[in-house]
């Protein structure tokens, strides 16, 4: 790769097309890239104002909110590298990207611990009815502990089954095994024994884990192999004590199978943190008690944050000096 400050002479263009954390702009103003940020606290960038203003810019830093189409790509001639803000990158159009010679490049990793740490919290909260604790006494409050009044349910001695055991599966597996919950996972291949033994895990097909679970939760990338992988067909084979959790990606489940589920007592309860038109809420669910919502939370700490911000940053300044970035998701090496 060309060393693009040298071979330019003047300072490579930076769009940051929504606002991060101030650890990336100071490693970019380090290095002396121009930089251009779309810093409106109340709003995602439109298209029309992407397209303006990436038009000139030779590296785009994106949050994982914002689209980047074909028409996006296209829109910038000099465009050497997509930075995407997030782990997934299902909202850039890596194939064109790619036709293009543009790495797109995503934060992996760092996002494990809190995204882990959110999925066994909505699990928890979940069985324990805490938000729906929460909800009660900010209200009509209540008379009194009785023996009956409010049940939930325990985790330990359960079954939890993960679908994705990847990163964060294993990291919900580690935690919740500390829960004492039986594990029961399944992805395209085993884990090795060392590692099985280590989280309490058993390997499992699809329909094994859907079928046994007390808990199911989800760590499956947005792919079109995915999509409604959870749905009305899922939801009939679960126990109708399960719950379901998701801090993947919401195109995975059919919502409403989902809804249809929880309405007919199919499943008894489920707590999203994505959603499938996010950041769209189907109102249905805002009715249902035995529903947990969260804004997409699932890495949204300081620390993770953080560490993302110094990825997309770190990868842009690698490109302008020449270099490789790391974590390309699209095969673009040169």
């Amino acid at each position: 790769m060309d060393d693009i400050k040298k071979r330019s002479g003047i300072m490579a263009k930076v769009l940051i097309a929504g606002r991060i954390p101030e650890q990336a702009l100071n490693i970019l103003k380090e290095a002396q890239l121009d930089i251009d940020v779309f810093d409106d606290s109340e709003a995602l960038i439109t298209k029309d104002e992407l397209i303006k203003r990436v038009a000139d810019k030779d590296f785009l830093i994106t949050p994982l909110s914002t689209q980047v189409d074909k028409d996006v790509i296209n829109s910038a001639p000099n465009l050497k590298l997509i930075a995407n803000y997030g782990a997934g990158f299902n909202n850039i159009d890596t194939d064109h990207a790619k036709t293009k010679g543009i790495p797109v490049t995503n934060t992996p990793k760092v996002s494990t611990t809190s995204t882990a740490e959110v999925a066994c919290g909505l699990m928890i909260s979940l069985a324990h009815r805490i938000v729906e604790g929460d909800k009660l006494m900010r209200n009509e409050g209540f008379s009194g502990w009785a023996p009956l009044f409010f049940l939930g349910h325990q985790l330990a001695g359960k079954t939890l089954g993960i679908i994705g055991m990847g990163q964060i599966g294993q990291a919900v597996a580690k935690r919740m095994h500390a829960f004492d919950m039986n594990i029961l996972y399944s992805q395209r291949k085993p884990l090795d024994s060392t590692t099985e033994g280590q989280l309490g895990a058993k390997f499992a097909t699809v329909d094994e884990v859907i079928k046994n679970a007390d808990v199911l939760t989800l760590h499956v990338p947005a792919t079109p192999a995915t999509h409604h992988m959870i749905g009305a067909d899922q939801f009939k084979a679960m126990k109708d004590s399960a719950m379901l959790i998701n801090a993947s990606r919401g195109p995975v489940i059919d919502e409403a199978a989902l809804y249809e589920a929880l309405l007919n007592h199919e499943i008894a309860g489920a707590a999203l943190d994505v959603y499938e038109k996010e950041p769209h809420v189907d109102d249905g669910f805002k009715s249902l008690k035995n529903v947990i919502l969260t804004p997409h939370i699932g890495n949204a700490t300081v620390e993770a944050r953080d560490a993302m911000a110094e990825i997309v940053a770190k990868n842009t300044v690698a490109m302008s000096n020449g270099d490789k970035p790391n974590y390309v998701v699209n095969g673009v090496t040169d």
